[in-house]
């Protein structure tokens, strides 16, 4: 039935956020099913139909869908029913007709939420099985639910440290609280999902109830900081609540008690008071309660949030103070004793409480250092910035100050857009705090600068409009991946979706920030390596939130239509261009990190835009980055900027394929630089395919081809199925693949990546794969070295956790890191276990000893992902690209000939290599 109207008229004339999810259908519409409709289906999948009140059509959709599903899974009747129920969840949501709650759901089939969420993901065994939207919706509810629980575990452990005693009466008390910060979560604030701002509320909603209580009934600290000026409870203020008043004030603020609060907490005092000011005043308002000094009915909220429940069809967070299983579990509670680790090894020393680092403490400390950090650092450029404005040959002070001022403007908007009209002031101090780390990084950049050239006149880098644009951006990036979280939308562009299906600017996370400011991705790349190094107090977590926006960078966001990498590349194409792709005969050489952001953006990227120096002599000293030539020069010298993209590209290109490669090939070894030189001759030659697509895109189809033409059979479900398994990887990259770009007339038409490599890739590169069928292959390409991250500092050893005199240091000898041993000797070296059964030994003879090798697949079969039972492009006992039934695996003689061929080729190449470079 759909939520009664609330009897209250306060709430129809507040702002308050506006549902985005429809109710549940008209009774008319959801009338019981009828028994001889379904007779063909199973009686219990009806009753639970029936338990849950879906519509004719959703049950027959949603047994299609579970027929469909059947044979991946396991053969038992409590998975059977847990299914059933998950079938029905998804095919609900999907047809926007659910008639139940997520809860109701779990209830009626006895599961919890982290087991639902692993059951749909056990669904997803074809390209289509879930949507988007529904990947959506399951996307966010798993977002909602961490945060809440992380949210429900402080707060219980925050009321152990309030209340004296653990009465009935102080459990109720309890029970209302947190029901009151569920509504006011759901009405205040439009983000829900945001953990630090919903825990800065449920500070306010304390504040509001320990003074409230009675003094007996708190610990003594908070006793102690309620305000003496804080006026008790009366009655008469509860009977004055009916006159009318023109404007009613604002509900009195307990300053020193919220202050206690955020102390305790490690919470930042201001952006709490903000938090209260402009969110949590105006829900009181709206719920009656801004003059009121007694604490709310609490059936009253209990059927405010009920009604809101049942809009939301969410789980009701409400059955955490209970334990319920549908959201614990049946091992798991939030109120765990933290570990008791000795500081020391003294053992007349009592061991030591160390708090467990929870999401809710990490984000604080985070926070918490981030400001400690930009203490020392203005909202202003500094006195030696200032210095450094004076000494350019153009000053760029006003430039910098008004730039600044207009993309405040635009974070503003944007931020108030995704995170509610009443969240300005925290928009505003966010971006203070981006501005101050802007500032900060900039003048160590100029330092350095200036110690590497001995100049002090940096007027073309300090004048340019797009380095400040990114280097700005990537300082907001730093604060706002230190606010919510390091993480990155890995499909790019693609925004989250409501209930409804229309985009929500809800998610702030990178690029978010690009298209705040418009910033081409290309641009923002050049400035986080130098972003990095000259900022050394940044925390592990931000410093690889970074460097994996540049790798998303690198994957698609570069390749996004009207890219200048576009622009760069045809540029490139033309005789004497200063820019060029990197070419593959560097790639076995080590990846320099000596180039500097005023080496990026003072390339030549836009003819016409920027001049470039004149070309120094042997000894003469640098010129000054303010003293350029004004006049055209007719020289292209090389640039760094699409030099060093290319040089990125490649080793992550290539780091990724050989991650597949171990996983789906171990017993193929030699196919892999086939594969590699396919994929680096398609970036360097063929790199309009990369146009609104992802690098993944490319190398999984380079693998099924090679694979292809060598007789190997690697089907695209199994490289799907270990695709999905890799970090940072996204299912719309397979799923959704661009075939055709849109015209006039009709958008862009996107398809699988199996109808993607058939229609597209093979087309194009058809003549090209073909030869690595030949006794004559391609000259193979080098294969890159691979670096460690240049954002690591891996030497300096690291102290312990909880001990003062204790470090650990990396592994000296590189030979012996599992993370760079073959297959072979990954499998002759044991590292922390026991070697298993003993028959392994007598496998390993057998492998040996064996004409060919399916004793070592067997062996080696248990670490490869299993393929995916049933894929709607493997129908009909075809091969998924061209129709074709799947050939026979090569004989070991021809194998030992093709892997023989290719290490002689590959030794000649080197030898030549290693000739040309002797010559020079």
């Amino acid at each position: 039935m759909p939520p009664k109207k609330r009897n209250s008229g306060t709430t129809q004339n507040k702002e308050v956020k506006p549902s985005v999810k429809s109710p549940p259908p008209d009774k008319k519409d959801n009338a019981e099913l009828s028994i001889k409709k379904h007779k063909e289906k199973d009686e219990d999948f009806v009753g639970l139909c029936m338990t849950l009140q879906v519509t004719d059509l959703v049950c027959d959709q949603a047994w299609t869908f579970w027929k469909s599903v059947q044979k991946s899974i396991e053969d038992n009747p409590d998975t059977q029913r847990r299914m059933w129920g998950v079938c029905l969840y998804v095919t609900s949501t999907d047809m926007d007709v659910a008639s139940f709650t997520l809860t109701q759901m779990q209830k009626a089939v006895e599961l919890n939420v982290k087991q639902f969420l692993s059951l749909v993901r056990k669904l997803d065994v074809n390209m289509d099985t879930i949507s988007s939207r529904v990947h959506s919706v399951l996307t966010h509810l798993e977002k909602r639910y961490d945060v809440t629980l992380a949210l429900y575990q402080r707060f219980e452990k925050t009321c152990m440290k309030i209340f004296s005693a653990d009465s009935v009466k102080e459990k109720e008390m309890q029970h209302t609280c947190w029901t009151m910060f569920l509504l006011a979560k759901g009405r205040a604030l439009q983000m829900e999902d945001d953990l630090v701002i919903a825990f800065q509320l449920l500070l306010c909603v304390l504040e509001f109830f320990i003074k409230r209580c009675p003094a007996g009934a708190l610990q003594p600290l908070y006793q102690s900081s309620i305000s003496k000026a804080q006026s008790p409870p009366t009655r008469t203020s509860r009977r004055n609540q009916s006159k009318a008043k023109p404007r009613p004030p604002e509900p009195e603020l307990d300053v020193q008690l919220l202050e206690t609060l955020c102390e305790e907490n490690d919470c930042n005092p201001e952006e709490v008071k903000n938090v209260y000011k402009n969110s949590f005043c105006a829900f009181l308002e709206s719920m009656d309660l801004s003059r009121s000094q007694d604490l709310p009915q609490a059936s009253e909220l209990s059927r405010q949030y009920e009604e809101m429940h049942l809009r939301a069809r969410d789980f009701d967070g409400r059955l955490f103070l209970d334990g319920d299983q549908t959201l614990l579990g049946p091992t798991s509670h939030p109120s765990q004793a933290a570990e008791r680790t000795p500081k020391k090894n003294q053992p007349e020393e009592e061991a030591v409480l160390i708090p467990p680092q929870t999401p809710i403490r990490a984000a604080m400390s985070s926070i918490q250092q981030l400001r400690l950090d930009l203490t020392s650092t203005g909202d202003q450029p500094s006195a030696n910035l200032v210095i450094y404005f004076k000494n350019c040959t153009v000053d760029p002070t006003d430039g910098v100050l008004r730039r600044v001022e207009t993309l405040g403007q635009m974070f503003g908007q944007r931020f108030c857009s995704a995170a509610g009209p009443r969240m300005a002031d925290t928009g505003r101090q966010r971006f203070t705090l981006g501005v101050r780390q802007y500032y900060k990084v900039m003048e160590s950049m100029l330092k350095s600068e200036e110690k590497r050239l001995s100049v002090q006149n940096f007027s073309k880098l300090l004048n340019d409009s797009t380095f400040h644009t990114s280097l700005l951006a990537c300082a907001l990036q730093v604060v706002m991946a230190t606010y919510g979280g390091p993480g990155v939308k890995t499909g790019g562009y693609t925004h989250a979706t409501c209930g409804n299906g229309e985009p929500a600017e809800s998610d702030l996370s990178f690029p978010w920030i690009l298209d705040v400011f418009e910033l081409a991705a290309f641009d923002f790349y050049k400035v986080i390596e130098s972003f990095i190094k000259a900022e050394p107090s940044l925390s592990k977590d931000i410093v690889k939130h970074l460097e994996i926006c540049e790798h998303l960078i690198m994957e698609t966001l570069a390749w996004r239509k009207g890219s200048l990498v576009f622009d760069l590349l045809k540029q490139a194409q033309g005789e004497g261009s200063a820019e060029q792709p990197e070419t593959p005969a560097t790639l076995n050489q080590p990846l320099q990190h000596n180039h500097t952001a005023a080496d990026l953006y003072l390339s030549p990227v836009r003819p016409g835009y920027r001049v470039l120096p004149p070309p120094q002599c042997p000894g003469t000293p640098p010129t000054s980055l303010g003293s350029l030539s004004q006049a055209p020069i007719p020289q292209h010298p090389r640039s760094n900027s699409l030099s060093l993209f290319y040089k990125k590209l490649y080793r992550l290109a290539y780091t990724r394929l050989n991650m597949l490669c171990s996983y789906l090939l171990s017993s193929n070894p030699d196919l892999e630089p086939f594969m590699w030189t396919l994929l680096q001759y398609t970036l360097q030659h063929q790199y309009e395919l990369m146009r609104d697509r992802h690098l993944d895109q490319l190398i999984m189809s380079a693998m099924y081809a090679i694979c292809k033409v060598k007789n190997v059979d690697l089907r695209f479900k199994t490289i799907v199925t270990a695709y999905k398994t890799m970090p940072n990887t996204n299912q719309e990259t397979f799923k959704h693949v661009l075939i055709t770009e849109g015209t006039e007339l009709r958008g862009p038409h996107h398809d699988s990546i199996i109808i993607f490599y058939n229609q597209v890739f093979m087309q194009k590169l058809k003549n090209n794969i073909m030869q690595y069928a030949s006794a004559r292959p391609p000259t193979l390409s080098p294969i890159p070295q691979i670096p460690r991250s240049p954002y690591k500092y891996p030497s300096s050893p690291l102290r312990v956790p909880g001990s003062n005199n204790v470090y650990i240091s990396p592994l000296k000898n590189p030979r012996m890191s599992p993370s760079i041993m073959t297959p072979r000797s990954r499998m002759l070296v044991s590292i922390g276990e026991s070697f298993g059964p003993s028959n392994r030994f007598q496998k390993i003879n057998q492998m040996v000893n064996s004409s060919d090798g399916s004793m070592k697949r067997s062996m080696e079969q248990g670490s490869a992902p299993k393929p995916l039972k049933r894929l709607r492009f493997d129908m009909d006992g075809q091969d998924e690209a061209d129709g074709s039934k799947a050939a026979g695996e090569s004989t070991l003689i021809q194998r030992l000939a093709e892997m023989s061929s290719t290490r002689c080729r590959m030794q000649e190449q080197k030898m030549k290599e290693d000739a040309e470079s002797g010559k020079q």
